[in-house]
């Protein structure tokens, strides 16, 4: 398996200019404790810059919350032990980050659900208003959902199948995915079908 400095490296080269800060940002805060969190993220990031000619200005975004989404798991930012409302109140205070992509992150896959299962949902939707952009939520949806936990791409379904596994079904995040599958499928089979109109190979 490739080091993560080399992937950090590699990703980092073939990235945009301006999602740079990003992707120091990320690799700061898993690399080290989480280094799985941290390969997850880099293949993300990788499918969130392959949808890039689908949002033109927006892409950079993409792919600036693609690779920071899964920074609430950091030892040091897990306050509410809800990852995506941990990373968008850290990023909320970092002026580097724009406001859609710190909404972007704390709303990444439906997390809403997760958060109403978590008695946390006033608090997300009060502090984060979802992005007015849905083929860029689902774009993000598709891009971590079709990514496993090693950073390799896969389907939806292998990828709910292994979270369901790895979690069980009676845990919070069981049953939160239980709910969230449906509505994860749909947003992944139309990225999908935008991104094949525009003749990109996912």
């Amino acid at each position: 398996m490739t080091p993560p400095s080399a992937r950090f490296r590699s990703s980092r080269l073939a990235g945009m200019a301006g999602t740079a800060w990003a992707y120091e940002m990320a690799e700061t805060l898993l690399a080290g404790p989480l280094p799985r969190r941290w390969a997850h993220s880099q293949g993300v990031a990788a499918r969130a810059r392959a949808l890039a000619p689908l949002f033109g200005d927006e892409a950079e975004l993409l792919e600036a919350a693609a690779i920071l989404h899964d920074i609430g798991y950091a030892p040091e930012l897990a306050s509410t032990g809800f990852h995506p409302l941990d990373g968008g109140r850290y990023l909320h205070a970092r002026p580097e980050a724009d406001d859609r992509i710190t909404r972007l992150v704390a709303h990444h896959s439906f997390a809403a659900l997760e958060a109403e299962e978590r008695g946390l949902r006033p608090a997300l939707e009060a502090e984060f208003p979802l992005l007015e952009n849905p083929q860029l939520v689902e774009a993000l949806v598709c891009c971590d959902m079709t990514t496993t936990p090693d950073g390799l791409p896969t389907s939806s379904r292998e990828r709910i199948a292994e979270i369901r596994s790895r979690y069980g079904d009676d845990s919070i995040v069981g049953r939160f995915i239980r709910r969230a599958e449906p509505h994860i499928h749909e947003a992944v089979d139309r990225t999908h079908e935008r991104a094949t109109a525009a003749g990109i190979r996912l």
